[in-house]
């Protein structure tokens, strides 16, 4: 039996294949599935728990979601869980990355700095069964954005260890030091030993 990861993000998807290799892992388009969740919890757990059941019902099989963001310490942990629609509903990537930018202005000193990427992954079955991991990964907040890689707020959160932004390393780089790759190699065993199944 395959599980559904609840994106339509291709890289994402790729991502989990990879990461979660010897599990058969298919997208909603593999099932026909079109179903948007409102996302209206208050943690990257809630919001991720949601995706899940959501699609794990609509579906009949074991549904793997996630939810990440960028929490950064002088902000209070913003913008955490609006992360992705953080300031303006029209400002895109860059626009969120000059905005924080500006909101950090009076913090010029890198220990003043600090952030983390923080990523939630919960697996439900239609029948109850659940599991759940979380990866992190620590950085800085740049003075400025560089690099060409990534999306979001990749070109501004440096990486103190590589002295580069996750914009300017590779995807494979940044796979093995990432958030969302450290939750899920967290989940992999406990996916096979809540869901026997998917390996049956």
């Amino acid at each position: 039996m395959p599980l559904l990861a609840a994106t339509n993000n291709p890289g994402k998807l790729r991502e989990f294949r990879t990461l979660l290799e010897g599990i058969p892992v298919v997208g909603p388009a593999a099932l026909n599935l079109d179903l948007e969740v409102e996302e209206d919890g208050l943690t990257f757990a809630a919001n991720a728990a949601l995706k899940a059941t959501a699609f794990a019902r609509a579906a009949d099989c074991v549904a793997l979601a996630d939810d990440s963001g960028l929490e950064v310490d002088a902000l209070d942990g913003a913008p955490g869980i609006y992360s992705a629609r953080y300031g303006n509903p029209d400002l895109d990537d860059m626009g969120r990355c000059r905005l924080l930018l500006e909101q950090l202005r009076e913090f010029p000193d890198p220990s003043s700095r600090t952030a983390r990427f923080r990523c939630c992954i919960v697996a439900d079955a239609p029948d109850g069964r659940t599991c759940r991991a979380e990866g992190t990964c620590e950085g800085i907040i740049a003075p400025a954005p560089a690099g060409d890689n990534g999306f979001g707020y990749d070109p501004i959160f440096y990486l103190p260890d590589c002295r580069l932004t996750a914009a300017q390393i590779s995807p494979e780089r940044k796979n093995r030091l990432s958030h969302r790759g450290a939750a899920i190699r967290a989940i992999r065993p406990l996916l096979l030993q809540t869901f026997p199944e998917l390996v049956g």
